[in-house]
């Protein structure tokens, strides 16, 4: 199910990039939803490994405000003027950053992977 949601999000690019080279074989306000669809497959993929379970409710959180951020960011292609999108946007870019932050690990956690690196033989 993983991989055929990924692959349906790298297809959905496909349109996408094909508006760039023909952009006036598209409706007028076609962007938009061309580059929400790729957003929100993304968005779907990302929450996947998630809800087949076996994850920490630090993994399930990590998951959860990275495909909210990739939908708010969805939601600002889909609707890209006025105050709502840069409300969309800011919302979409603060999720991103508090991402990243949960991607650095703790230094508990990071005081036993190094210690278990020293002692390792190999590491050596």
């Amino acid at each position: 199910m993983l991989r055929t949601a990924g692959l349906l999000a790298l297809l959905a690019l496909v349109p996408l990039l094909f508006w760039y080279a023909l952009p006036n074989a598209f409706p007028s306000r076609a962007h938009g939803p061309l580059t929400a669809l790729p957003l929100a497959l993304a968005a779907l993929v990302g929450l996947i490994p998630a809800v087949r379970g076996g994850r920490t409710r630090a993994e399930w959180a990590k998951a959860v405000v990275l495909a909210t951020a990739f939908l708010f960011w969805a939601a600002n292609q889909l609707w890209p003027e006025g105050t709502v999108a840069t409300v969309f946007n800011d919302v979409a870019v603060a999720l991103f950053v508090v991402d990243v932050f949960l991607a650095i690990p703790s230094p508990s956690r990071e005081s036993r992977v190094t210690s278990s690196t020293r002692s390792h033989p190999i590491a050596r």
